[in-house]
């Protein structure tokens, strides 16, 4: 004789939205960073809602980080701007696809000029962005400014959950 099991039947109300998982996984991947001053990570995702990039800012693959200089002052040269690859550009150069028209992409940073280059070309219709603090400054102008030529829209992300734990134990899995 079978017993009916009796389980619950609705789905849970705090799982997280398309916007805040994307955006998650580029705040994680900002971790990977090694820099000491700004870790920012990216998540491309496609129009079915699935990861086809993500990068963080770093040297390109064979300079050394032990080599390269993590200065934000001083000489060009002896400073990281000229050698650091910025996680839009890491994130795109590791997409799994050749193929971004109609993605989305999701970093920590309004993205500068450059990237906002690469963003164009790749075909990426929308950026989602957590912060953008250097606003007044002509590289996030000049990526505006591309951004409005090319119908690419852009906006800030507004998530509901404030924080999102990770626990990094099998045993806390439940």
């Amino acid at each position: 004789m079978a017993t009916q099991m009796t389980t619950q039947t609705t789905k849970r109300k705090d799982y997280l939205n398309w916007d805040e998982y994307f955006m998650a996984v580029a705040l994680l991947s900002a971790e990977r960073s090694k820099d000491p001053s700004t870790q920012v990570g990216a998540c491309v995702a496609n129009s079915d809602n699935k990861i086809v990039g993500v990068g963080y800012n770093g040297f390109p693959w064979g300079c050394s980080d032990e080599e390269l200089p993590w200065a934000r002052e001083g000489d060009p040269l002896n400073t990281k701007y000229p050698y650091v690859c910025h996680a839009e550009l890491n994130a795109v150069l590791n997409c799994i696809t050749s193929d971004l028209k109609g993605c989305r992409i999701y970093v920590g940073l309004f993205p500068c000029n450059e990237c906002t280059k690469v963003i164009i070309q790749s075909g990426i219709k929308e950026i989602i962005y957590l912060s953008d603090k250097y606003a007044e400054t002509d590289s996030i102008i000049a990526s505006k400014r591309m951004l409005a030529l090319a119908n690419i829209k852009f906006r800030q992300f507004e998530g509901r959950a404030k924080e999102i734990h990770l626990k990094l134990f099998l045993d806390n899995v439940v």
